[in-house]
C-alpha cells in the first residue's frame, strides 16, 4: 500500500499577453502609463483604464487596449466576469486584437469554462499563427481535460516558436509523464530546469520521473532540491517523505509528513501518510489521531481507513480493525491491503473465513503477504 505521490501541473502562471498601450501616449501621460503597468496593484490598474475608456476621446483601437489592459487587472483580482466582459468589449472595438481573445480564454479557464478558453485561444491562433503563448495556454487546457497529445503538440508548436519557453517544456513533460513516458518527461523537466536553474516545480516533478522509474537516490536529490529553492513547497516534503516511507525510512518520512501538515493542515493525504508510518513504527496510538484527522478531512477514503486498520491490528484493537477494513473494503473492494488485514484480524480472532479474504488479497497483489509483514501485519 505505497503511498500515493502527487505531481504539480507544471502550468505555471496562465500567461496573459501584454497589451500594446500606444507609445506615445505611455510616454506623455502617466494615465496610459498606470493602465499599462501590470506591475502595480489590480485596483490602480483599473482606475486608470477606467479613466482612459470614460474620456471618450480615444481611437478604437486604442480604447481597445484599455479595456484589454483593465480586463487582464480584473483577472489578476479574480474578478473573472468583469474580464471577460472588458476582453469581449476589446474584441468588439478590434476583431483581430489575438492578445484579447488569447486573455479571454484566461478568464473563461478560471471560470471553469474550457470550452470556450480553447475556442479563443484557437481564434488567437488564428489570428496570429506564432502566437506561442496562445499554443502553451491551449495545451495547458488540453492537459486538464486528459487529451495528452493534444496538449503535446501545443506545447510543441510553443516551444517552436519560443524554444527558451522554460514553462512550455516543464507542461510537455507532465503530459509525457501521464502518457507513462519518463525518459521524455525526465528530458523535458531537465531541459526547463536548463533554462530556469531556480523552478522549483521542474525539479519536483522530474523527482517523481525519477521515483516513477525507481531511480530514489535521484528522486530523493530533486525533491531535495526543490524544498531547497522554496522551502514552503509542501508537495515537495510530502513526495519525498513518500520515498523515505518506500525505502522504510520511517523516521524521515515522517519528519517530512510533519513538515507538510505544518505548510499545508489541510492535506488528508499527509495526515493519513504519516498515520501509516507511525503505526509501523511502533507509535500506533499517534497514528490513530492522525488517521482521524484525515478522515475528518476526507471523509471515506479507503486507503486512510485501510491504514487506521494496521494501527487497531496494531494495538490489537480487532473490532475496531475489522469495521475500518469492511468499511474500506466497501469503497474499494479490490483493496489488497484491506482484503489481507481483514483477512489476518479474521484469523487473530478464530475466524477460519479470513484464509479466503487473504487469497483473494494475493490474486490481486502477488507480493501483498511481503508488504504487509513490513507493517507488522503477520
Amino acid at each position: 500500500m505505497r503511498a500515493n505521490t502527487r505531481l504539480v501541473a507544471m502550468v505555471g502562471p496562465i500567461i496573459a499577453s501584454l497589451v500594446a498601450i500606444p507609445q506615445a501616449e505611455a510616454q506623455r501621460s502617466p494615465v496610459w502609463a498606470a493602465c499599462a503597468n501590470e506591475a502595480d496593484s489590480p485596483q490602480m490598474q483599473i482606475g486608470a483604464c477606467t479613466i482612459i475608456i470614460l474620456e471618450g476621446n480615444q481611437t478604437r483601437k486604442d480604447l481597445a487596449s484599455a479595456y484589454n489592459s483593465r480586463g487582464n487587472a480584473y483577472d489578476r483580482e479574480g474578478d473573472y466576469d468583469r474580464a471577460i466582459a472588458d476582453f469581449t468589449k476589446a474584441i468588439e472595438l478590434d476583431a483581430k486584437d489575438a492578445a484579447a481573445y488569447n486573455n479571454r480564454g484566461i478568464s473563461y479557464r478560471h471560470e471553469g469554462e474550457d470550452d470556450r478558453a480553447i475556442a479563443d485561444y484557437t481564434k488567437a491562433i488564428e489570428l496570429d499563427p506564432k502566437f506561442a503563448l496562445a499554443y502553451y495556454n491551449r495545451g495547458n487546457v488540453y492537459a486538464d481535460k486528459g487529451k495528452d497529445d493534444r496538449a503535446i503538440a501545443d506545447y510543441t508548436k510553443a516551444i517552436e516558436l519560443d524554444p527558451k519557453d522554460a514553462w512550455a517544456y516543464g507542461s510537455r513533460g507532465l503530459a509525457y509523464f501521464h502518457k507513462g513516458e519518463d525518459d521524455r518527461a525526465i528530458a523535458d523537466d531537465t531541459k526547463a530546469i536548463e533554462l530556469d536553474p531556480k523552478d522549483a516545480l521542474a525539479y519536483n516533478n522530474r523527482g517523481i520521473a525519477y521515483d516513477h522509474k525507481g531511480d530514489t537516490v535521484r528522486a530523493i536529490a530533486d525533491y531535495t532540491k526543490a524544498i531547497a529553492l522554496n522551502p514552503k513547497f509542501a508537495l515537495a516534503y510530502y513526495n519525498r517523505g513518500n520515498v523515505y516511507a518506500h525505502k522504510g525510512d520511517t523516521a524521515r518520512a515522517i519528519a517530512d509528513y510533519t513538515k507538510t501538515i505544518e505548510l499545508d493542515p489541510k492535506d488528508s493525504s499527509a495526515y493519513g501518510n504519516r498515520c501509516l508510518a507511525r503505526a509501523i513504527s511502533g507509535q500506533a496510538q499517534s497514528a490513530l489521531s492522525d488517521c482521524d484527522a484525515a478522515l475528518q478531512l476526507k471523509p471515506g477514503h479507503a486507503n486512510t481507513l485501510a491504514n487506521r486498520g494496521i494501527a487497531y491490528y496494531l494495538l490489537g484493537r480487532y473490532d475496531e480493525a475489522l469495521a475500518d477494513y469492511d468499511a474500506a473494503l466497501k469503497l474499494d473492494p479490490k483493496l489488497a491491503s484491506s482484503l489481507y488485514g481483514r483477512g489476518m484480524t479474521k484469523l487473530k480472532k478464530a475466524d477460519p473465513t479470513g484464509n479466503a479474504d487473504i487469497a483473494a488479497a494475493k490474486a490481486i497483489q502477488p507480493d501483498i503477504a511481503d508488504e504487509m509483514a513490513r507493517y507488522g501485519i503477520k
